[in-house]
């Protein structure tokens, strides 16, 4: 089945794809060092994270009722040029301070409106700061308060958007 949206694009829904669990898909992104990777999301992020070591070894970050395929490849690994994950908070100042404490360092990014923490509070969107994995792998933490009727699985449209990298 289709539909019209806005400026004319047609858009298939589900009953039309060949792709039938939907509801299941998951992302994934690379480090050059699986244990450096698990012991950062899990005891500095505080994320549950799941190791099978079969055949090539990976983790499963479980992110509320998703999951993130975390994947070594060493030398060949290359840091994403884009932010990988948005980690959404209500207080994006006391998320930053709680990770600072557990040493996570937030990067500064030349011409942004940052503060003392680097947190951007200034121009279009909301608060959002930025860090990196032991990979290199950048990721926010963002603050896009409660979802509007009291969900809390659907993405706020100002998750990927704004300034900053990628």
């Amino acid at each position: 089945m289709t539909s019209t949206g806005a400026g004319g694009r047609i858009r298939m829904t589900t009953d039309d794809t060949p792709l039938t669990d939907l509801d299941r898909v998951f992302n994934g992104f690379s480090v050059d060092d699986l244990d450096a990777a698990e012991a950062f999301y899990r005891d500095v992020l505080g994320v549950p994270v799941e190791r099978d070591d079969e055949p090539m070894g990976l983790l499963q970050l479980r992110l509320g009722n998703r999951q993130v395929l975390v994947y070594p490849k060493g030398e060949a690994h290359r840091p994403a040029s884009y932010t990988v994950l948005n980690f959404p908070t209500d207080d994006v100042l006391r998320t930053v301070r709680a990770l600072a404490d557990r040493g996570v360092e937030f990067l500064r990014y030349d011409g942004m409106p940052q503060d003392d923490l680097g947190v951007v509070t200034s121009g279009e969107g909301p608060p959002i700061a930025w860090f990196a994995d032991p990979a290199g792998n950048v990721h926010s933490v963002i603050e896009l308060g409660p979802e509007p009727g009291g969900g809390d699985d659907s993405i706020n449209e100002t998750a990927g958007v704004g300034p900053g990298p990628g």
